[in-house]
């Protein structure tokens, strides 16, 4: 049966997190509901990562198996006209049996925005995380460094994580301020439950000067989750992007330009020029 990949985005906000739930509230249970409708025959789906309650993305990649022939065009603005406003399909493209969008991945990329301002705005909330505590963004950056690598990553697991290994390795880690806006970019091979959301909390006491940024080290070698800093909210953080072999040929994106594209309003609102990425000028 041929397979499909889709790229899809979402608000997290009203949602219980990627994953199927017997209540049906969650982002797969609906997409799946406005697939079956569409190719007139149930669809499963296996997606690139499980995103967590009231956490968004940009670039969730999906795949599924279905007899069903239509246009790329035509999976694209008919699933989006069975989707809510908060789920939306970017694009489509028809994949050879072998893809599997979990396994496939080389990568996956998050961003977390944060907004650093002593008073919360209403006009950003649930889309941005909010910290009125100043931030210092050197001390961040590098402690951020120290995260790069392969490392067991316990002390940032929760204690509901499942997979089978605390060890992943930690491609890229970048923290980037424009204005009262913080960007930090995670890229990793894999990530373990809440990971990202738990090394955000540790950051950020290092930020407001609670914590040295050499006190990552020592959280990474204790491996004991009871002694780092309490778990971020989910606001704010995006699945920005999930990367394949080119043999695929699915579309890519820098993270944080797909952040920027979906979320320009967010810095403009402040008059706020995004970080100036590689190869802008």
């Amino acid at each position: 049966m041929p397979r499909v990949a889709l790229g899809v985005a979402y608000d997290g906000s009203a949602w219980q997190g990627w994953q199927t739930q017997p209540h049906g509230i969650s982002v797969q249970d609906t997409l799946e509901a406005a697939l079956s409708r569409f190719v007139a025959q149930p669809a499963a789906t296996i997606c690139a990562g499980r995103t967590d309650t009231g956490v968004h993305a940009l670039g969730q990649v999906v795949h599924l198996d279905t007899a069903a022939l239509r246009r790329p065009e035509s999976w694209v603005r008919g699933l989006n006209a069975l989707l809510p406003d908060s789920i939306a399909v970017q694009w489509m493209r028809s994949v050879s049996d072998d893809f599997h969008a979990r396994f496939s991945a080389l990568s996956r990329s998050y961003v977390y925005v944060v907004r650093n301002a002593r008073v919360r705005s209403p006009l950003v909330d649930r889309r941005v995380g909010w910290v009125y505590h100043d931030l210092e963004l050197a001390p961040m950056q590098q402690a951020g460094a120290r995260l790069v690598g392969e490392h067991d990553f316990s002390s940032f697991r929760s204690s509901q994580c499942q997979a089978a290994s605390p060890v992943r390795t930690m491609q890229a880690l970048s923290i980037e301020q424009k204005g009262e806006y913080f960007f930090f970019t995670f890229k990793a091979n894999a990530f373990l439950h809440h990971m990202i959301r738990n090394i955000m909390g540790a950051l950020l006491y290092i930020g407001q000067g609670r914590q040295e940024p050499s006190w990552i080290d020592a959280l990474l070698a204790q491996r004991d989750r009871r002694l780092a800093a309490p778990t971020f909210a989910p606001h704010g953080l995006y699945l920005a992007a999930v990367e394949y072999p080119a043999v695929f040929g699915l579309p890519g994106s820098d993270p944080l330009e797909a952040c920027f594209t979906h979320l320009g309003w967010v810095a403009g609102a402040q008059a706020v020029e995004p970080p100036m990425l590689p190869g802008r000028r």
